[in-house]
């Protein structure tokens, strides 16, 4: 559980995109942690079968091959990760996430040919819906 809260605060407070990758991939293999001790027995073996006589209790051998694909998948979303930091990187020369937002926002906006909307506080624009007044309320019956 603590490598999975460690990776998911990293995700939440990191400003820069590497470190999110890596805070994803300490969320992941804390992740793959718990899926194996979620099959492991303290008093069991391997699931290997030497004899044919009598059989020992063994392990759960389900969520380790879970992980093993779990491994091989995150390996590959991280080296996808990666190269699309590098190209981040080479196109807008930084990898700090708000400063790329800015930039793509204004890249995209540019491209569309439309004016960037730079406001993050409030609607262009009337308000769609009109401001309860008095009138409306005792309209309604709430008031006598």
């Amino acid at each position: 559980m603590g490598l999975v809260s460690i990776g998911l605060a990293g995700l939440v407070l990191s400003l820069h995109l590497f470190r999110i990758v890596l805070a994803l991939v300490i969320a992941e293999a804390g992740a793959n942690l718990m899926l194996v001790l979620a099959g492991y027995r303290w008093d069991a073996v391997a699931p290997i079968l030497t004899t044919l006589g009598e059989q020992p209790q063994m392990v759960d051998p389900v969520p380790q091959a879970m992980v093993l694909t779990a491994i091989v998948i995150g390996v590959g979303i991280q080296a996808l990760a990666v190269s699309i930091l590098i190209r981040i990187r080479q196109r807008y020369h930084t990898l700090d996430r708000s400063e790329v937002a800015e930039l793509m926002d204004a890249e995209i906006a540019a491209t569309a040919g439309t004016a960037r909307d730079v406001s993050q506080e409030a609607p262009l624009g009337e308000r769609p819906i009109p401001p309860i007044t008095d009138d409306a309320v005792q309209v309604r019956g709430g008031r006598s």
